[in-house]
């Protein structure tokens, strides 16, 4: 395998500690549906996590598959490691 650079690997981490906090927030607005502030906090974490994975996909390929990521001219879907490779 390829080697891939540092931040390959610091992106990676901070998109899935953003989805592990959306994990536990939905856990927590499954018993607390009425926290405004949680649902709040929610948003901003889904929208970060979006913007994140958009950044990452510019820099280093699809990261998801099943039309949530978008291929370049190159159809490169498969050509970077996947994110369990690595």
């Amino acid at each position: 395998m390829k080697q891939l650079p540092q931040e390959y690997y610091e992106d990676l981490k901070e998109i899935q500690a953003i989805d592990f906090v959306l994990v536990e927030l939905t856990l927590y607005l499954d018993t607390h549906p009425n926290d405004y502030e949680a649902m709040k906090q929610f948003n901003e974490c889904a929208q970060r996590s979006q913007q994140l994975k958009r950044d990452f996909e510019v820099k280093f390929g699809p990261l998801q598959q099943y039309g949530n990521s978008y291929t370049d001219a190159n159809w490169s879907w498969g050509t970077a490691p996947w994110p369990w490779q690595v």
